[in-house]
């Protein structure tokens, strides 16, 4: 959907998006109210170092860039590619979704200031995670649910906590997430870099990802950056 919309006058997006958020299947996520956390007990202790890398897909990679820029500990958040088979992969390649690879962001982060298992609670009530290859209008496994893991330890919390949502019954459908051993990551192109800062009145940042970001405020409050 992101592609379709590049050359298309803003006004026309924006009415569009309206549109297409109000039909089914187009529904405009909203993070579930009540959700579990892990347990001090469920975590295993942390390395020493001072600096870890997180990889997560939740669909359109100029959201989910967006959305992780804005939490406290976060020191960069990069748009790219991963679990594909392609080297070096373009968007116009990915958008065919016949790479393999998925949208996702590369995150670096002091575990000191936010936890691994926040940023997992981050990543599944910022998108539905019980849409398999979809988030919203945009369709193809480019679009997929998914965590990279970069150490035993990130798929160990992923695999727990993922289990501990479908037992407290957040969502109707089980977690359709996928859990795999991070192998490479391809840098999106500058013009996808800091997407939402550097356009945040256009018609899809303001309709998709703006709303979005006010919905997570509600719910994160200060554990994300002010505006």
């Amino acid at each position: 959907m992101k592609r379709a919309l590049l050359p298309i006058a803003a006004g026309v997006v924006f009415a569009g998006l309206l549109v297409a958020l109000a039909q089914p299947g187009g529904h405009e996520f909203t993070p579930p109210e009540h959700f579990p956390t892990l347990d001090p007990v469920e975590v295993p202790p942390l390395p020493a170092e001072r600096a870890e890398t997180a990889t997560f897909g939740t669909g359109c990679f100029w959201c989910t860039e967006a959305v992780f820029q804005r939490f406290k500990g976060v020191k960069t958040v990069t748009s790219g590619y991963s679990g594909g088979w392609v080297a070096h992969p373009t968007y116009d390649e990915v958008c065919t979704g016949t790479t393999g690879h998925a949208e996702v962001v590369q995150v670096t982060f002091d575990p000191a200031e936010v936890s691994y298992p926040e940023l997992l609670e981050v990543f599944w009530r910022s998108h539905d995670p019980t849409q398999r290859n979809r988030q919203g209008n945009d369709y193809g496994p480019q679009y997929r649910s998914v965590i990279f893991y970069h150490t035993e330890r990130q798929k160990q919390l992923a695999e727990r906590y993922k289990r501990k949502i479908d037992e407290a019954g957040v969502y109707s459908n089980p977690v359709v997430t996928q859990i795999e051993p991070f192998a490479a990551f391809y840098p999106a192109g500058a013009d996808h870099q800091d997407y939402y800062n550097r356009n945040s009145r256009a018609g899809y940042c303001r309709t998709v990802i703006g709303r979005k970001l006010d919905k997570l405020r509600a719910v994160f409050g200060e554990r994300m950056t002010p505006e």
